[in-house]
């Protein structure tokens, strides 16, 4: 039996590794930036594969670490991750390859942020620049309070950009850096804030082949081969969030994992050997062992439920179900999207004292 260490919470990517011995860097009582001591644990338990999901982790250049010890890992380096986990360096580098991107600014002082917000036209979407503080503002008031927030806490860059209106989705690509192949496509839902995922589905039907090819030539392609050519290749997977409207297809950013919602979702579309696959663009033999990725035509549907109170969870459930903290995800699976819809609804019907967008029952009706 093969053995992953995995560093990050991803209880549903677990469970498509069922099949190994799994090691998760919190059971271990290792911290996920310790880069050392997560390569002394592997050395010493001879971990096959070692797989970062946590940006935290990324950061701390733990590829390079294993690297340098000669100990597969399927990550990507800190700094070809920076298109994702810096906003700042994101949004340029979305510049530089010509992606159309919404309007942006970039500040390390606050009398310069606050000058933009005046003259600026909202809503805005306002970040720190690892991109875990954010906020959807529609006055100003509300900008100038959070701006002034961050820069509080010696924040060295806030990101302003324009709120783009329209269908929200994601897509996610394999790669080892040179060979990339795009496997699931999904549309999101959010809750009131319009910053947090609340629900999605796949396959998403308003993205067409002609959109998706287009934005995988256009930026994905052109991202991760401009990345190859300054010596800094990105192996791992690659997310890309966009937003369809008449006008087009708006580039928002990349991440380098999958959002919790939407993982279980995108996983169950997947009929590849997962640690075959991770390991491939690992020793750099993607390209000679895949061509494209093995995909189903099954459906699935995914929503967070939220409550104050500890969830209970009904015993009659159907659909797969992640628990964090008081958080629920649950995800129906079937071969059509009409079917997969009907599992959900029926699903949350069961439970009480939580809640979740109401957008996603109007869906779950059509």
């Amino acid at each position: 039996m093969k053995k992953i260490l995995l560093v990050g919470n991803s209880p549903a990517f677990a469970d498509k590794l069922s099949d190994c011995e799994l090691y998760t860097a919190s059971g271990c009582d290792l911290r996920e930036d310790d880069a050392h001591g997560l390569l002394k644990f592997a050395l010493e338990n001879d971990i096959d594969l070692t797989f970062a999901i946590s940006d935290k982790a990324i950061k701390s250049d733990i590829v390079s670490v294993f690297q340098a010890n000669e100990r597969l890992i399927f990550a990507p380096s800190a700094q070809s991750a920076q298109i994702a986990t810096g906003r700042a360096f994101g949004k340029k580098f979305l510049y530089k390859i010509h992606a159309k991107t919404p309007k942006f600014g970039i500040f390390d002082k606050l009398p310069l942020a606050l000058d933009y917000l005046k003259e600026a036209q909202y809503p805005l979407i306002v970040s720190s620049d690892d991109n875990l503080d954010k906020m959807c503002c529609t006055v100003f008031e509300h900008a100038k309070y959070f701006v002034e927030k961050l820069f509080s806490r010696s924040e060295s860059k806030v990101v302003i950009e324009d709120y783009v209106w329209g269908h929200p989705f994601t897509i996610y690509t394999f790669t080892d850096g040179y060979q990339h192949i795009p496997f699931a496509c999904c549309s999101k839902f959010f809750f009131e804030d319009a910053l947090s995922p609340c629900g999605c589905y796949l396959p998403d039907y308003r993205v067409s082949r002609e959109i998706q090819d287009e934005i995988f030539k256009n930026v994905i392609s052109s991202a991760l081969n401009t990345l190859a050519q300054k010596g800094t290749p990105y192996c791992g997977i690659l997310g890309l969030d966009a937003v369809l409207n008449d006008e087009g297809v708006s580039i928002l950013g990349f991440k380098t994992f999958f959002d919790d919602v939407d993982c279980k979702a995108v996983l169950n579309s997947l009929d590849e050997d997962l640690f075959e696959l991770m390991s491939a663009c690992a020793n750099g033999f993607f390209a000679d062992e895949y061509e494209d990725i093995l995909v189903n035509d099954n459906a699935s549907v995914s929503c967070v439920l939220k409550s104050k109170a500890d969830i209970v969870i009904p015993p009659e459930i159907d659909c797969d179900i992640v628990i964090s903290d008081k958080k629920v995800i649950l995800t129906a699976c079937a071969k059509t999207l009409s079917r997969a819809k009907l599992k959900l609804k029926d699903d949350i019907s069961l439970f009480s004292n939580v809640k979740f967008n109401e957008d996603m029952l109007k869906f779950l009706d059509l």
